[in-house]
């Protein structure tokens, strides 16, 4: 149910860290560890699942929000999570593709390929 505002002492600006802010720039943390870092924890902080779950529902929206500053990499192996950092210049995937592009254009290439458009 909505409370009036009167209902409470005092209000806060929401603010939330920027990337900047809450990466070092030669790091890569998983969604985990930037859940934690969002409250001020240490990356590798114990806390009960419980309490992990409340921060991930603050995290995931976040790095989806700061998506045009982040790189992502892919798990290691099949049983570790992804891992994101901040953004910087020259930040290529292997294949030299900008980890933040937008793959749409390659796509539409291909079609032109097929002249007669029997794809």
């Amino acid at each position: 149910m909505p409370t009036d505002k009167s209902a409470f002492p005092r209000l806060h600006p929401c603010d939330f860290y920027t990337p900047e802010e809450l990466f070092e720039p030669d790091r890569m943390y998983t969604v985990y560890e930037i859940a934690r870092l969002l409250q001020g924890l240490e990356p590798d902080a114990e806390i009960d699942e419980g309490t992990e779950e409340v921060l991930l529902d603050w995290a995931i929206p976040w790095v989806m929000t700061h998506a045009a500053d982040l790189v992502v990499a892919e798990p290691r192996s099949d049983d570790e999570p992804g891992y994101y950092g901040l953004r910087e210049p020259g930040d290529l995937s292997a294949d030299g593709d900008d980890a933040g592009g937008d793959t749409a254009d390659s796509d539409a290439g291909d079609l032109d390929d097929d002249p007669a458009g029997d794809r």
